[in-house]
């Protein structure tokens, strides 16, 4: 499912930081970091099934009032970093609502299962013959 064109933007709460990393005296000057926060329990935008699937789906990542918060520091650019924050953002809840598929039990065909007991035979023979080797008295 496209989010994109479902959220409004509105939604989104940007705080900007100042950046660590390279960037010479600029780093010092002017907070091109992006922190996005966006409160799935209180988008206005979402269907309620689809904020049910995120909600669940995506618990290990929100904080305690529902809210995902993304990072960008990449670039020397706030607005670049609002973008790359942004397509982080909507990355991450379309690939939360992607279905997996159910698994289909299959089980093993006749000669699988008699060439895993033939081997099965043949290692327990192997291991037999290893052991203390018995001195010959003759």
């Amino acid at each position: 499912m496209r989010l994109s064109g479902v959220i409004d933007e509105s939604e989104f709460e940007f705080k900007f930081v100042l950046s660590s990393g390279p960037g010479g005296q600029n780093i010092n000057k002017v907070a091109t970091a992006v922190q996005l926060r966006f409160n799935i329990r209180n988008s206005f935008s979402l269907p309620p099934l689809v904020k049910s699937k995120l909600l669940s789906r995506l618990e290990h990542k929100l904080t305690k009032k529902g809210e995902i918060l993304i990072h960008s520091h990449h670039s020397r650019s706030q607005a670049k970093n609002r973008e790359i924050a942004i397509k982080k953002l909507y990355e991450l809840l379309e690939e939360a609502l992607v279905e997996s598929k159910k698994r289909i039990p299959t089980q093993p065909s006749p000669s699988s299962k008699t060439k895993r007991l033939e081997e099965k035979k043949h290692r327990s023979e192997v291991k037999k013959t290893r052991g203390p080797v018995k001195p010959n008295n003759t």
